[in-house]
């Protein structure tokens, strides 16, 4: 086990962190590690203060539950430290742990990765683009919730990243997989075919990294109740003539829509024109998220700025 030293550097850094917590107001720090801490001395530096812990590995983060402490797991050991910080912000969010409009002081190895070395405050931008929990309970399907939660993320970073600089339109039908693949037909090559089962499901990060890919192609995915994707490239083939929808959404939705009202699929599609995402289920949009297209603002603490609010 990776154990992360509470060295005096990383102590004062704290220190401060939770001072500009008090003078911003703010509702959380959180601390990327590369290791284990030690629980009773990080909580008691953080006097009750809410401090959330994000780590690259699950094990890193053992014990944390014993606190009233939160930790963030980000599996994303090879990327560099604001994207990892971007995402364990958003799951966070996502996990009810930060509100989307929360500001949030963070603490991470910003040039030394052998210690903490660098701190930002961050308000955290109205529409982060990823739905929490509490917003997919409130559908009524036997999809679980693991399973459309990751499915619904996906969707979002295509829409808000699109692919090599080029936005991607696509669509997701999640659950009821033999009914919908009844009610579809390939659009020709399936690059999914072959692949073992476990080399086709979402909960693995480098197949939704491949689906980003493939998302360029035309068609939908079909991914079954267990996040195994069964299917690629599979044009939707329902009527949408009992369904209603706003004007402006091009085929891909009436697709979707219409999909959603035959089986009891949960159809996701991701618009091309502007990466909005939008659920369906009996033929009606029961959520839509807008993704931010801006890029974070990271800001470095202004050190004299808080040493003057002190005085």
């Amino acid at each position: 086990m990776k154990y992360q030293k509470l060295s005096s550097q990383f102590t004062e850094f704290l220190k401060l962190a939770i001072r500009m917590l008090e003078i911003a107001e703010a509702d959380a720090v959180l601390i990327f590690v590369d290791g284990q801490p030690d629980w009773e001395k990080l909580k008691a530096v953080a006097d009750n203060h809410k401090v959330i812990v994000a780590a690259d590995r699950e094990e890193f983060l053992e014990g944390i539950d014993e606190t009233d402490l939160h930790g963030v797991v980000v599996e994303l050991e090879e990327s560099p430290i604001l994207e990892k910080l971007m995402h364990a912000l958003v799951e966070a969010v996502a996990n009810d742990q930060l509100s989307t409009g929360a500001k949030v002081v963070s603490l991470y190895s910003g040039f030394d990765e052998e210690r903490i070395d660098t701190i930002s405050f961050i308000r955290l931008d109205e529409r982060l683009g990823r739905l929490t929990s509490r917003d997919l309970r409130k559908l009524e399907t036997s999809v679980p919730l693991e399973t459309l939660k990751i499915v619904v993320d996906l969707a979002v970073e295509i829409g808000r990243e699109g692919r090599e600089g080029k936005p991607v339109g696509t669509c997701f039908v999640v659950g009821d997989h033999r009914k919908v693949l009844a009610n579809s037909a390939p659009s020709g090559f399936d690059p999914l075919k072959g692949y073992a089962k476990k080399d086709r499901n979402i909960a693995d990060r480098s197949v939704r990294e491949n689906l980003k890919e493939i998302a360029q192609l035309d068609g939908a995915f079909v991914v079954a109740a267990d996040g195994t994707v069964e299917a690629a490239g599979r044009m939707l083939d329902v009527t949408s003539a009992s369904v209603t929808l706003s004007k402006g959404l091009g085929a891909r939705h009436w697709a979707a829509a219409a999909i959603s009202k035959k089986t009891k699929g949960i159809s996701i599609a991701v618009s091309e024109s502007n990466g909005t995402v939008r659920l369906f289920q009996e033929g009606e949009v029961v959520l839509r998220i807008e993704p931010s297209r801006r890029a974070m603002k990271w800001k470095d603490l202004d050190f004299d700025n808080i040493q003057s609010a002190n005085d």
